[in-house]
């Protein structure tokens, strides 16, 4: 989880000097497939000897500029952004009641913020939270699997790791939501319009997927967690 919270992490030289080390975790990982260890190979050496220049550019014209690849989870399924910003709210809330304080400008649902957060949980808590993802993670990889991206191996491991079958019918509405073209400004002007985030009292209203990912991060459990710290 650590390892894949610093390759969706905006790219920089540090990352790129821990890169042999962290691919060398996903060469051992024998929940993968050897496929799946292949593509993170790819990926991380990618990450480890592209032009950094080059590599934040991308990073950005995927991640950011798309809302459609928006690594922000609660984009994908927050309806009302009243509730988005209740459920943001809560998942902040979870990650201090177990001792973990985010030292990142993301946001809460930013994945790679959840993924150093469940690199600190036990193995079974951190796969049922990432099965409630399922859908969005496979949305993601198919995305980036047809723009040929190599980040679409991170999403392969993250549906392995989470060893469940996504919701059909929520990812066949995620997939259908038009894809825009990052080059296309007026479009993406028009793409990020929308109202603002209120953050009211009720955090778990709206969206049942968001509800259903709360409740189970909400769910105490008597293993100590060690103050974490966000990727940036």
């Amino acid at each position: 989880m650590k390892a894949l919270s610093l390759v969706l992490s905006y790219p920089g030289e540090e990352l790129q000097r821990a890169m042999p080390e962290i691919s060398a975790v996903f060469a051992a990982e024998t929940r993968l497939t050897a496929l799946a260890r292949r593509g993170m190979r790819d990926l991380c050496d990618m990450l480890a000897t592209g032009d950094i220049y080059d590599l934040q550019e991308a990073y950005v014209g995927l991640f950011d500029r798309s809302r459609s690849l928006s690594l922000n989870l609660f984009e994908h399924v927050h309806g009302e952004s009243r509730d988005r910003g209740g459920a943001m709210v809560s998942l902040l809330e979870t990650y201090r009641a177990a001792g973990f304080e985010p030292a990142t400008t993301e946001l809460p649902d930013h994945l790679p913020v959840l993924l150093e957060f469940l690199s600190n949980r036990p193995a079974e808590e951190a796969t049922d939270i990432l099965a409630d993802a399922a859908h969005i993670l496979e949305a993601l990889r198919q995305r980036l699997q047809r723009r040929e991206s190599a980040y679409a191996a991170a999403f392969e491991t993250l549906g392995q790791l989470a060893d469940a079958r996504p919701d059909d019918t929520a990812l066949a509405g995620l997939l259908a939501e038009p894809e825009i073209d990052p080059s296309d400004l007026e479009a993406l002007d028009r793409v990020w319009e929308e109202s603002e985030v209120t953050f009211g009292p009720d955090p778990n209203a709206g969206c049942p997927q968001v509800r259903d990912m709360l409740a189970r991060m909400d769910t105490p459990v008597s293993v100590p967690l060690a103050h974490g710290h966000a990727a940036e």
